[in-house]
């Protein structure tokens, strides 16, 4: 079986790297764990564990290039030369990714220095998903046939007249197939795609990266500074790094109900907005509409940014709502670089435990806006309910 490799250390979503940058600043000794969910209980086949373990030590040799560098430096200019000297000189290390396989199951752990590891997520799900299909050899849609369905989204979409993005890395068919998806919105999608948050593609396309920060970041903070402080704190230490810069600010880690309590009218003035990634996205629009009616600031100089399993008639749907109450972009990501013929993959990687300086390992929870995508211990996800006052 054909091993898979990447093919570059910037093919990542951007925000991997936002958040390393602001690790490093703030928390370079802090330590951390980071588990894989296979929610959709997909059947690994013999061997699966060996051949991702070869892909995995294949990406000790993926080196930050000169040029990707001077890419970084121009369209990326809040990462400071410091970090684009460390990125320079980083490499993956394989030894803190453990992997193992009974039956058909995989068993996938990543451990260490935090500003470390906060990179494998994203690659690695990639490579779990690539060579997934091709080591139960499923054929996939020809290319052209993947260009014509891409063609056919981009141009529906160009109708809406709403931004655009393409936010489907890590669970992608492939890179050949992601590859292919670019191009064809890059091609025809014109009136609407802006770009990609992949690091490498945006490079390709000679577009800067989009991107801000992930629940891992106020995952952290909660377990560092408690439940009740995670989000004011998380906002407090992205605007210390970023300023006014990367102003998206993710509201689900606690629930968005908790969220707005501690997006007071300084951080809603600061952020040019507010992501939406799980829960009834009109519901969700209803109360970021009022929250800032609330604060006294026009909801229509501010930006809701979608992106919980987005197709067109979803899409459709958000913006008939909230066309001329406030403005809106798409992150649509599996609908795109895994629409092949094929089911796609149902996972994901996420921070399981943390350990700062001289203390003991601990569990971090996060409380999606959907139940089943709550992640932590029973336990620990009693005990935020309890602190936060959730029912």
């Amino acid at each position: 079986m054909e091993t898979t490799f990447l093919k570059s250390i910037l093919d990542n979503d951007f925000y991997k790297f936002t958040m390393q940058h602001a690790v490093i600043k703030l928390f370079p000794k802090a330590k951390v764990r980071y588990g894989f969910i296979n929610r959709g209980k997909h059947i690994f086949p013999p061997g699966f564990a060996d051949l991702l373990r070869r892909s995995v030590d294949a990406m000790a040799d993926l080196k930050l290039t000169k040029n990707e560098k001077r890419y970084l430096a121009k369209f990326c200019p809040y990462l400071d030369p410091t970090y684009l000297d460390f990125l320079q000189g980083y490499n993956f290390d394989p030894s803190e990714v453990q992997i193992t396989q009974e039956g058909s199951e995989i068993k996938v752990t990543i451990e260490g220095f935090w500003y470390r590891t906060i990179l494998w997520e994203v690659p690695l799900m990639a490579l779990i998903s690539e060579l997934f299909y091709k080591a139960n050899l499923l054929i996939r849609l020809n290319d052209e046939a993947i260009k014509s369905v891409t063609k056919d989204k981009i141009d529906n979409y160009n109708t809406l007249g709403f931004s655009i993005l393409e936010f489907g890395t890590r669970r992608r068919h492939s890179y050949d197939v992601h590859v292919l998806i670019n191009e064809t919105l890059q091609s025809f999608g014109s009136q609407s795609f802006i770009g990609t948050s992949n690091v490498h593609f945006a490079m390709v396309n000679n577009i800067r990266p989009l991107g801000t920060h992930a629940h891992e970041w106020f995952m952290f903070h909660a377990a560092q500074y408690g439940f009740k402080m995670a989000n004011s704190i998380s906002l407090e230490h992205w605007t210390q790094v970023y300023g006014g810069d990367l102003g998206i600010a993710l509201t689900d880690t606690y629930t968005t109900d908790v969220f707005f309590e501690q997006f007071d009218k300084k951080y809603s003035k600061l952020f040019d907005g507010v992501r939406h990634d799980s829960g009834d996205p009109i519901e969700f629009a209803q109360k970021v509409i009022s929250h800032y009616e609330k604060m006294g600031i026009d909801p229509k100089s501010k930006v809701i940014v979608f992106s919980d399993s987005l197709n067109y008639d979803k899409v459709k749907l958000i913006t008939d709502f909230c066309k001329d109450k406030i403005k809106m972009s798409f992150g649509i990501g599996t609908n795109f670089t895994n629409d092949v013929g094929l089911p796609p993959m149902n996972m994901v990687i996420k921070l399981t435990e943390v350990k700062l300086d001289n203390t003991h390992w601990q569990g971090v929870v996060k409380l999606s806006d959907e139940k089943n995508k709550n992640t932590g211990t029973p336990e620990m996800i009693d005990l935020a309910k309890e602190v936060l006052g959730i029912k």
